[in-house]
């Protein structure tokens, strides 16, 4: 490495332990290199900064975030629990498949972590403890059955890795269709099988719904669950992109919320675009930064030096894929999902393809392993957002969410390892 490419990880290292923002400190070191390092004038790089953000495809963002908070406060998800307890209620620990399945649905509506977590558990962790559940148990659950929103389409995390690698978004998101429902349902057999062993969910503290309720909680959350239908149908029939899908998720969700729905009034609109602009200008400001440096480690061959070592280690395609997972693991617990696809997105790509890893598969990985990032110390997100809710530690959280993690796990080697699950849509594999 040049000594420029270690003055710069060492600045960054030494930013991010002094508790600097991660995109705050991936800006700085940028600047830093672009005085010290290049003849690039310093007005060049909000131009750069800029640009950065004026791609079409990143307009899924703002447009995904805006549809979720709509939907969100719109009843969306009081109504998606009430649909999943009709089909799964009626069974040992139906109330905590409920939560699991809600989180699945509202994924596909949200494409956000924490935003699954806020709209599914403020209203079913209070009813898990009320029908007799654990309290830790039923935010561990929660916590991590919403680090699912990150995964199943639309993602915000698969845009920002479609856009640092050049892929496309609409494959991205036909891919972590499959590897969603894998970790989804293996969730479902951990809940059915723990409420066995410890009587969740029997007797008095079962949850019945005459076939007349069910079938009114199934009709109300029709137009909520064609949502993902509309938007995963309408770019894999090529009728719209998923920048389109994105905008068009906005107009349905305004239509069912407002006038369908009326538990939105129109005048409500104005402090969720407000909300949703904050969220947007956040996750913008960390994915500007983060290209701004992606094309520092460019500059300085970074990613071709570290592919050059890894293949001269004569490293094989399953030996490759356990290291980028020991490695995604550990950046999960200390970096911001889109930060991290942003920086180690570009030095592993150009190495998996070199070993023969299909790019889509990869990214699945990826967002794979810092899905299981929300949910462990010292920086996942969701246990934050659970913490606030259910008035736990956040180490309370994290501890109640190991057992559900582990499945996580175990369904991310499997998705590492059976390469069809990722490509079975896309006809590969």
């Amino acid at each position: 490495m040049s000594e420029a490419s270690i003055a710069l990880v060492v600045l960054l290292f030494a930013l991010l332990f002094s508790s600097t923002p991660i995109a705050v400190a991936l800006g700085l070191t940028s600047f830093a290199y672009f005085f010290y390092y290049t003849t690039i004038p310093l007005t060049q790089v909000p131009e750069r900064l800029f640009n950065a953000l004026n791609t079409f495809p990143l307009m899924a963002i703002p447009f995904f975030v805006l549809a979720a908070s709509i939907m969100s406060r719109g009843g969306i998800s009081r109504r998606l629990i009430a649909a999943c307890n009709a089909v799964v209620g009626q069974f040992r620990g139906g109330l905590a498949m409920t939560a699991v399945l809600s989180c699945m649905f509202f994924a596909a509506i949200s494409g956000s972590s924490p935003a699954t977590v806020v709209a599914v558990g403020t209203l079913i962790i209070p009813a898990m403890v009320a029908s007799g559940y654990p309290k830790r148990f039923s935010t561990g659950l929660i916590a991590t059955s919403g680090s699912l929103g990150i995964l199943i389409p639309p993602s915000i995390p698969l845009i920002v890795y479609g856009i640092a690698t050049e892929q496309s978004i609409g494959d991205l998101f036909i891919a972590g269709v499959l590897p969603g429902l894998v970790a989804g349902f293996m969730l479902l057999a951990l809940v059915f099988v723990l409420s066995h062993r410890r009587g969740y969910g029997t007797g008095e503290h079962a949850i019945v719904m005459t076939t007349g309720e069910k079938l009114r909680a199934l009709r109300d959350a029709l137009l909520s669950l064609a949502l993902p239908v509309l938007v995963l149908g309408g770019i894999y029939g090529g009728i719209f992109t998923p920048t389109e899908a994105a905008a068009m998720a906005v107009f349905y969700a305004v239509i069912v919320s407002v006038f369908v729905y009326r538990e939105l009034k129109l005048p409500d609109l104005g402090a969720i675009l407000l909300s949703s602009s904050r969220t947007s200008a956040m996750i913008m400001f960390i994915i500007a930064n983060g290209i701004l440096f992606s094309f520092v480690l460019t500059s300085e061959r970074i990613p071709g030096e570290i592919t050059e070592l890894l293949l001269d280690a004569e490293l094989n395609k399953w030996t490759f894929l356990l290291l980028v997972n020991i490695i995604l693991l550990v950046a999960g617990c200390f970096m911001e999902t889109s930060s991290a696809i942003l920086i180690i997105a570009p030095i592993l790509l150009p190495i998996g393809l070199e070993l023969g890893v299909d790019p889509i598969h990869l990214g699945i990985i990826m967002v794979m392993n810092l899905e299981i990032g929300m949910v462990t110390p010292p920086l996942g997100l969701n246990l934050f957002v659970a913490s606030g809710m259910s008035g736990m530690t956040v180490l309370q959280v994290a501890r109640a969410a190991i057992p559900t993690a582990l499945v996580l796990l175990a369904a991310l080697f499997l998705v590492t390892y059976v390469p069809a699950i990722s490509l079975a849509f896309l006809g590969g594999g």
